[in-house]
């Protein structure tokens, strides 16, 4: 026989959760063409594994990489990890469609793109045009529906509103998205009906797709949320993604178990599927801490009530009134502040010779809503039990980065550059489940949750999208105060045959597709 590839030597897990096997891989295009004894077989190119684990690439189950694969293809943040597939669109922002006055997420917002688009199919053709080292499969996001159609306002969308995003959203799908997103902690999501869900959701099950959702709450009405999860699910016939799965606030970690019994209840009438990363710390734009009532109105409209006196100080006294302590554990993210990137919010607060309350509106005042949050309150017992769950996959939660270039000005969260490598870390070193599961978890699960046919298994005829690593070096390598650090220990990586990361190091053959159902 002769390949293109041949991978011979290694451990090979084929993400099923069963035990490794001595064999070979030989891969011929984008396929995996023959599994057994190919150390004769010649090829193109030959991968020594020996001493290394090989197994299904990884599939980053809760991505926000939408955009940012299109100014920096190689995305070398996932690929250092064993990452070949990104689900983006998640938690309420997707790449497209864009109707109306609809703004991007800042974090995009602020980037410079070489072309505009609008539509999915649009956003397919500037993905082809970057040529991405990674797939991407794209959620809709209902924030990102929703604002287009109906404003920031916090309403829920009238008849004709509706029947409109109906309609975008079926164009969205047809042009190959593969389900609906939800944002429920943020406006203008947040002020939307469930029954609004529900009948989007339905749109999303005549196309066998899938809802997920970040939840109206993962904090004091976590169960709540999860009932409301649920009740979607159940009456649109959608199935359900339940994303980064947690329990946030120390008063609240006791609710985990009845959480996940909430959820076991349900599995098998509705087959519900979570992901999670596995940090206890969570991410997102500093504003969300606002009151919700002045979180509403889009950029504009929130600035002007930040930059109001009265007003502002309606919000100060409604934030300085939350149990004392809270502040300790926010830590500053991205800023055009240099000195204050990584640092908590009473260092900044003292530097800046303010209470916390102040520091935290003169920041997110001066950044235009731009400033990045690092919140730290969750169990890590609590992690870790999660992370056990049979139904629960890794995902990261984040967007690519780089060292280099556009995306390397930032502060991320770490779990950016190193969910998946501290995962299987934690895993070799026997601090939660067997690296059979632990592999399952980062690609067979995440395949058949999101409906990615011939993907997330090492089989004939599925496409060659493999991590080769070494179990003695694979670490995460970013922290909190220095994020901007690639992952260690993987030494090939192939996307539909093309050998992406070769002896640790990247290559320029980038073979990443944009995935539908």
């Amino acid at each position: 026989m002769n390949f293109d590839l041949n991978i011979v030597g290694g451990r090979v897990f084929d993400g099923t959760g069963t035990d490794a096997r001595r064999v070979d891989i030989g891969i011929c295009g984008d396929r995996i063409e023959a599994i057994g004894n190919l150390a004769e077989a010649e090829a193109e190119t030959t991968i020594d594994a020996a001493g290394c684990i090989v197994c299904p690439g990884f599939i980053d189950a809760h991505s926000h990489s939408d955009t940012y694969l299109l100014i920096e293809p190689s995305a070398a943040s996932k690929i250092h990890q064993g990452v070949t597939t990104e689900i983006c669109g998640n938690c309420g922002a997707s790449a497209a469609p864009f109707n109306g006055d609809y703004k991007m997420p800042s974090d995009w917002l602020d980037k410079d793109y070489s072309k505009p688009w609008k539509t999915v199919a649009e956003y397919r053709e500037r993905f082809a045009e970057a040529q991405p080292a990674v797939n991407a499969a794209l959620l809709i996001g209902h924030n990102t529906l929703h604002a287009g159609i109906c404003g920031y306002e916090p309403r829920g969308a009238d008849f004709q509103e509706l029947r409109n995003m109906f309609q975008a959203l079926e164009k969205a799908l047809d042009e190959g998205a593969i389900g609906l997103s939800s944002g429920l902690a943020y406006p203008p999501g947040s002020a939307v009906p469930r029954e609004e869900l529900v009948e989007l959701a339905k749109v999303v099950a005549r196309h066998g797709g899938l809802y997920t959702t970040h939840m109206r709450s993962e904090s004091d009405r976590l169960l709540e949320a999860i009932d409301e999860a649920i009740d979607i699910a159940e009456r649109s016939g959608a199935r359900l993604q339940i994303s980064h799965l947690k329990a946030s606030g120390s008063n609240n970690w006791n609710k985990i178990f009845q959480a996940l019994e909430k959820i076991e209840t349900k599995i098998p009438t509705l087959g519900i599927g979570a992901d999670r990363y596995p940090y206890t710390a969570g991410c997102t734009d500093l504003d969300i801490v606002l009151p919700q009532w002045a979180s509403y109105g889009g950029r504009d409209t929130i600035l002007a009530r930040l930059r109001d006196p009265a007003t502002r100080k309606k919000i100060r006294d409604e934030l300085i009134a939350e149990p004392p302590g809270h502040w300790d554990n926010v830590m500053v993210g991205s800023t055009s502040f240099e000195e204050f990137k990584g640092k908590y919010l009473p260092e900044v607060a003292e530097a800046l010779g303010m209470d916390e309350v102040d520091a935290l509106l003169h920041l997110i005042d001066a950044d235009d809503l731009k400033t990045g949050g690092i919140f730290f309150g969750m169990s890590e017992e609590n992690m870790w039990r999660v992370l056990a769950q049979p139904y629960v996959a890794l995902g990261s939660d984040a967007s690519l980065r780089a060292p280099w270039g556009p995306l390397s000005h930032d502060h991320p969260h770490p779990r950016a550059y190193g969910s998946f490598t501290k995962f299987l870390r934690a895993t070799l070193d026997g601090k939660t489940v067997a690296l059979p599961e632990a592999i399952r978890k980062m690609t067979s699960l995440p395949a058949e949750q999101f409906g990615l046919k011939q993907r997330g298994l090492i089989k004939e005829g599925y496409f060659a999208d493999i991590a080769i690593f070494d179990p003695d070096e694979v670490k995460e390598n970013t922290t909190y105060a220095d994020p901007h650090r690639l992952s260690g220990g993987t030494r090939h990586l192939v996307v539909n045959g093309f050998h992406t990361l070769e002896n640790g190091k990247q290559t320029d053959r980038h073979g990443g597709r944009f995935l539908s159902h």
